[in-house]
């Protein structure tokens, strides 16, 4: 019965365990650092993971400073994570820090920054993809 129980638990355990961000690079902490890289992995709508290597230990979460999308759990919030998957895994991006309110550069964890694909940021292409906005 205590195998049962504690097989059990851990099958409750998984979907937080998959669901966890991989991202655990530190974070630039002063408004107008910049970093690049490849997105490695993308949280929801307005949230990705970028990193030189495949090394998640490396990898620095942002939250993109020009685009608000919906929280992943609210109505449109997974389509919002697709559109942004379609734009940015995999590809190449410039970043730099801060732009957020009152020129904050972390919250929640992530660095708010400005993020380019080639010439054109991420939040453009999201709104010309047709890109949901509406978060918070």
């Amino acid at each position: 019965m205590l195998i049962r129980t504690l097989l059990f638990l851990a099958v409750l355990a998984l979907p937080a365990i998959a669901h966890a961000d991989p991202c655990e690079g530190a974070l630039p902490r002063r408004a107008g650092a910049t970093f690049s890289g490849v997105v490695r992995y993308v949280g929801d709508g307005d949230s990705l993971c970028v990193g030189q290597t495949s090394d998640a230990g490396a990898w620095i979460e942002v939250r993109l400073a020009d685009f608000d999308a919906p929280e992943l759990n609210a109505q449109g919030g997974a389509r919002a994570k697709a559109t942004l998957e379609r734009i940015a895994m995999g590809r190449q991006v410039r970043c730099v820090a801060g732009g957020g309110r009152s020129r904050r550069v972390i919250s929640f964890d992530r660095v708010i920054a400005l993020c380019r694909i080639g010439d054109r940021t991420i939040g453009d292409l999201l709104r010309e993809a047709g890109g949901e906005e509406g978060g918070r």
